[in-house]
């Protein structure tokens, strides 16, 4: 049906004078009733929940939720929604498996008649009332970044795992009101509502989601930049010192600050971070972000390391995810998946900075930066499934591969995460190389802060290349064909000549004379004192010759097998060599014959080129801050 004004603007009829009243009229309540419509539409309830644990011991968080109308009519139903996912984790995950105890109240306490419409939604008879509420319970007791734990110790959610939203109404304010055990403390990112003891306000849902929640007797270290707090918020014992903590995260802080342009888009800060064994893994958030990690690995040095490397790979999302918002990413659907290209930019190039700023703050040497490198490059050439997956393909096949690994994912899949990095380092080296030093990855990071975050808008694939372009100041289209959207062999050395470096394999030092070694091509681990064939690669002699993953070996040429007892043997034998393995598959025994293929023992470095020219040297000081080495000197190799 035409509205009025489209009617207006079309052909009208010739209407008599004594008809002029009559006709304003009409078109006149037809305007107030579009308008009328539109505003009812843009009207947003007052919604306020809470969150209670009675009894931590029973990991059951009581939630409930108000919903308060302002004057006029309302729906005689409403549905409640609950995520199936929580973003910067991209897999469904269908929380309201945990949910129980369901229930809906007019403001009186009358019940109100509710039936479940399908996995994640509740219908409630509201009857059109202004006010009515629910009540639900949720079972927590899974610690990972992405779910929720509740015990007698600490309660850690978040809060897309925890709190239904009215469907249509993603841009209603909230308040969030957290009821904990009197000598338990909040951190949350929100903002307190001010004269409410643990409350906290969301302007939308796509905030209160992005707002994850500790709630303990945690330990609390603080720091300013640029005059705004920053916290950073422990959960666990571990051997951490507080001071070098402090220290070392406000340098990443103020180093990524400093390389994204000097600008805070936020006003507070907040770390959240668990020490629990056998853990890992950490999330982004938009002021925040959560960080498992194992409590005594602050020492030795490399994992103190791995862990500032954490650190620097949320804290670039600020940008980077955050507020670059690659196509799909915000605003969020958070009941299905929302596909992009874009995760190896999101996530991998993210980890490149990663590394970047621990290089740039002075946390390793540009040696032990390069040895990284040549080490992630070892990594991808040794997994097949780089000739069979692009960049782009692991990005948008995430929702069903990334979080489902099995023992086939190394032939068939490629991590976005880790090849994105490569790509990053290989993109920021082109840029440097074909703009003469004047441009970086770094600009390309800047621009799109200002050109997308800054406009309120998503970026593209196409408008990613554009900007890697315009920084450049030349076309890179056969990069972004053969490596992002393409599955071909990536050309390290043609990148890496730009600072004046070359990537050397095949060769095992101090000889450096080429060595073929006998090769299997199989993964074993010993689990509960069998030995199992967890993963065999594409191509292989176990592959071709039939060994399977999962199969038990039980005895190498006839001798009872362990783990290191395989290794060394076939460390011993030649390539062509027959071995026997007699193994378990399905209970069933068996011999099997295989004949042991042979490889160059690949070990790789990065050096820098023999004559290099002052451009390289220039490019190589501005890229890793230090003087490039002379080739008869370095010792730049994969040693990390």
């Amino acid at each position: 049906m035409l509205s009025a004004i489209e009617n207006l603007s079309k052909p009208q009829p010739v209407i008599k004078p004594r008809k002029w009243i009559s006709f304003a009229v009409l078109v006149l309540t037809a305007l107030l009733a579009n308008a009328a419509d539109s505003t009812a539409q843009k009207r947003e309830p007052q919604l306020s929940f809470t969150v209670s644990m009675p009894k931590p011991h029973t990991h059951m968080f009581e939630v409930e939720l108000q919903v308060t109308h302002g004057a006029g009519e309302w729906p005689q139903q409403e549905l409640l929604v609950m995520p199936v996912w929580t973003p910067g984790s991209y897999m469904i995950r269908e929380f309201a498996r945990h949910v129980q105890d369901f229930s809906a109240l007019e403001a009186s306490g009358k019940p109100l008649q509710w039936e479940k419409r399908d996995k994640n939604s509740w219908r409630v008879e509201t009857k059109g009332l202004p006010e009515w509420r629910v009540s639900y319970r949720v079972y927590a007791n899974e610690l990972t970044v992405r779910t929720s734990e509740l015990n007698s110790d600490h309660a850690f959610w978040n809060n897309a795992a925890l709190l239904m939203h009215p469907e249509g109404h993603l841009n209603a304010p909230s308040t969030l009101r957290i009821l904990a055990p009197e000598t338990w403390k909040v951190a949350i990112g929100l903002p307190p509502t001010p004269g409410r003891k643990n409350t906290f306000s969301a302007q939308n849902f796509d905030l209160l989601y992005d707002s994850p929640v500790e709630v303990s007797n945690f330990k609390t270290i603080a720091f300013d930049v640029k005059g705004l707090p920053h916290r950073i918020v422990i959960h666990g014992d571990g051997n951490y010192d507080s001071e070098r903590v402090r220290a070392d995260i406000k340098k990443i802080v103020d180093g990524e600050i400093e390389l994204m342009g000097g600008e805070t888009p936020y006003h507070d800060y907040t770390f959240i971070i668990h020490l629990r064994a056998n853990t890992g893994g950490a999330l982004e958030h938009l002021n925040s972000t959560a960080i498992n990690f194992p409590p005594f690995n602050f020492k030795p040095e490399p994992r103190y390391r791995g862990f500032l490397g954490t650190v620097a790979h949320e804290f670039f999302h600020l940008w980077n995810v955050k507020r670059i918002r690659p196509d799909a990413l915000g605003p969020f659907n958070y009941t299905r998946e929302n596909y992009t290209k874009l995760l190896w930019v999101a996530e991998g190039i993210t980890n490149y900075y990663a590394n970047i700023v621990l290089r740039r703050a002075g946390f390793i040497t540009d040696t032990e930066f390069l040895g990284s490198t040549a080490k992630a490059f070892q990594d991808l050439q040794n997994t097949p499934g780089r000739l069979v997956m692009s960049a782009e393909e692991a990005s948008f096949d995430a929702w069903i591969k990334f979080y489902r690994q099995d023992e086939n994912a190394v032939n068939s899949q490629v991590d976005y995460y880790d090849k994105g990095a490569i790509l990053g380092l290989l993109l920021d080296l082109e840029i440097r190389k074909n703009s003469k030093g004047a441009k970086s990855l770094d600009d390309v990071m800047r621009s799109l802060y200002e050109q997308f975050y800054k406009t309120n808008r998503n970026y593209t694939p196409e408008d990613f290349q554009k900007v890697c372009e315009s920084a450049a100041g030349t076309s890179l289209e056969t990069f972004f064909a053969k490596y992002v959207r393409g599955r071909e062999e990536l050309d390290y050395n043609a990148a890496l000549e730009a600072a004046g470096l070359r990537l050397v394999t095949g060769m095992t030092p101090p000889s450096d004379k080429p060595m073929e070694t006998a090769w299997l091509g199989a993964d074993l681990a010993e689990q509960n004192d069998r030995l199992i064939v967890t993963r065999v690669y594409a191509g292989s002699p176990a592959y071709e010759q039939g060994l399977n993953a999962g199969d038990q070996i039980l005895a190498l040429n006839n001798v009872r097998a362990d783990k290191t007892f395989v290794e060394s043997r076939i460390g011993e034998k030649r390539p062509g060599d027959l071995v026997s393995f007699t193994i378990f598959r399905f209970n069933e025994l068996s011999t099997m014959l295989i004949r042991l293929g042979g490889r160059l023992d690949a070990f790789y470095r990065i050096v820098p080129v023999e004559h290099p020219n002052e451009e390289q040297r220039q490019v190589y000081k501005s890229w890793l801050g230090a003087d490039l080495p002379a080739p008869a000197t370095s010792a730049l190799h994969s040693s990390l």
